[in-house]
């Protein structure tokens, strides 16, 4: 009932703020668990996902931003209370496999779970290399990966922006993807190739340039810069 209602009370504003047109609609099952494979371009991706899509979506969301102040912030918090979203804290390896393992049981349950493989915002536009925790949802939940590609996000709200833009925003759902078939290989390098692929299928969606590296190494590398230009992360076409 809450998560209805916080449709109601924000989605009007979401539908003037971004006139948002969805793709791929009915690559999304009904019923039934399945893993919608986000890039991520800003915070607010994980509003207007869930706006456009008819069954509930929980996203993992860091603990911070349940305790956000300031206008926006609060309203975000709220937001994320009322739709039980999934609270996450990342400090550590522990707390990381803790959250895997709550997304795990909510797709055993039969629900929709949304991911982002890189881990954390793009740094500047660009679809990084995913983490292999969507491996390890797809092969020990046996949900399916649907592949998703967020565009204007980051237009209508770049990271640091206090306030939302007026930006159109469209969204693309590619078609599931299964991995049972790598149930017999060693769980590291299964992990890695459903990573890989569905950042290859997101990228395909997208039509982001891909860098393969981690978006949080550099990050890590750009905030220890003392304002000079470094070198760019070595990129390849997706």
């Amino acid at each position: 009932m809450q998560y209805r209602l916080s449709r109601v009370v924000i989605g009007p504003a979401l539908h003037v703020m971004g006139r948002p047109k969805i793709v791929g609609l009915e690559n999304i099952p009904p019923e039934g668990p399945a893993i919608l494979a986000s890039n991520h371009l800003s915070v607010i991706d994980s509003m207007y996902l869930p706006l456009m899509i008819g069954r509930p979506v929980v996203f993992p969301a860091k603990a911070e931003y349940f305790a956000a102040r300031g206008p926006l912030g609060r309203l975000w918090a709220a937001y994320l209370r009322s739709t039980n979203q999934l609270q996450m804290d990342r400090e550590g390896a522990r707390a990381a496999q803790a959250t895997l393992e709550a997304a795990v049981d909510l797709l055993r349950a039969g629900e929709l779970f949304g991911f982002y493989p890189e881990g954390t915002r793009s740094p500047d536009g660009r679809l990084y290399r995913g983490r292999s925790g969507i491996g390890y949802l797809a092969l020990n939940s046996g949900a399916p990966v649907i592949p998703v590609a967020m565009m204007g996000t980051r237009k209508m709200l770049p990271p640091g922006a206090p306030l939302p833009r007026p930006t159109r925003i469209e969204i693309r759902i590619g078609k599931r993807m299964e991995f049972a078939h790598l149930a017999g290989e060693p769980p590291a390098r299964a992990r890695r190739t459903v990573a890989d692929e569905v950042m290859r299928a997101i990228g395909e969606l997208s039509g982001q340039e891909y860098v393969h590296l981690y978006a949080s190494d550099v990050k890590a590398r750009l905030s220890g810069e003392d304002g000079e230009s470094g070198e760019e992360p070595r990129a390849r076409s997706g």
